[in-house]
């Protein structure tokens, strides 16, 4: 495997086509301003390493990046790229991540819009994330001890696992399929719409309006909190540890918690079962609207 130590890059495809090249402590940034640096290589092994130009790894195979610096302006780093290692770098360029498979990222911050883009097998740990629809259209996805801080984060998405993260994005899952998602904490406004087969289990979930129009939604001891219109036209099973400011027009499946400050059901189509469990009672809302206490 060749070595490239300790230089500095500005020319168009300046290391293109490249096969088994370890890169150390350079840079790739200059006044002749070159794009796809390593354009259509493999089995690269990269570190210590600055990049400020764009495009650098497109269409590649066997990457390992290690502890280097992506900048803003380096525009959309990895297109088209199979089988990557990333770890302990900064990637702060727009559209950093797309069309990718077998993605490993670990202890690495992502500041990054339009970030993730119908990859297929991503996995990222003890990482950071900033950036406006993070993963959209991609699958085959596992997130661990993960932050993330955005906007339209995880649209229709499929094949996912989160455990032990920390969302804070409006507009999240909608769209998802078969994701679960498990001791995390999920912040912001809409949280999955039209979403099917998803899961939450041991999560807080915090702001208006989550979880409407989803098809076998399931929540297990979950916490709500400011979580008002909840559930509407949603076929749900949910077990809930707090109380639930409203639910409305669950459309069919079971909701128990503590306390619910409001229900509201508008029709009869609307079967679903609500069992609040308050100052010791049961009440149940059936669905012919008759008011029962147990």
């Amino acid at each position: 495997m060749k070595i490239i130590e300790n230089q500095s890059f500005d020319m168009e495809r300046a290391l293109y086509e490249s096969d088994g090249l370890t890169v150390i402590n350079c840079r790739f940034d200059g006044i002749a301003d070159g794009e796809s640096a390593f354009k259509e290589s493999k089995n690269l092994i990269v570190k210590d390493t600055y990049f400020n130009l764009r495009y650098p790894f497109w269409h590649d195979t066997g990457v390992e990046i290690e502890n280097c610096e992506l900048t803003p302006s380096c525009r959309a780093a990895l297109w088209y790229t199979n089988n990557v290692n990333i770890k302990k770098t900064k990637m702060h360029g727009i559209k950093a991540l797309r069309e990718c498979c077998n993605v490993y990222i670990e202890n690495s911050s992502i500041a990054s819009l339009e970030y993730g883009w119908k990859c297929n097998g991503v996995k990222i740990e003890r990482s950071f994330a900033e950036g406006e629809y993070f993963m959209l259209e991609s699958k085959n996805l596992e997130f661990e001890d993960f932050s993330l801080k955005g906007k339209y984060s995880f649209q229709y998405i499929e094949n996912a696992t989160l455990e032990g993260c920390e969302l804070d994005t409006k507009d999240a899952f909608w769209h998802a399929k078969n994701v679960i998602v498990k001791n995390s904490r999920i912040k912001g406004e809409y949280l999955g719409w039209y979403c099917e087969n998803v899961t939450f289990e041991n999560c807080i979930i915090e702001g208006t309006q989550p979880l409407c129009y989803c098809k076998n939604l399931r929540l297990i001891n979950c916490e709500m909190h400011g979580c008002d219109l909840s559930f509407e036209k949603s076929d749900v099973y949910a077990t809930i540890t707090t109380k639930v400011d409203s639910i409305k027009n669950v459309l069919s499946g079971k909701i128990t918690a503590p306390c619910v400050d409001e229900i509201i059901k508008d029709k009869e189509e609307y079967r679903g079962k609500i069992t609040v469990l308050n100052d010791s009672k049961n009440i149940t809302i059936t669905t012919d609207d008759e008011l029962v206490l147990i």
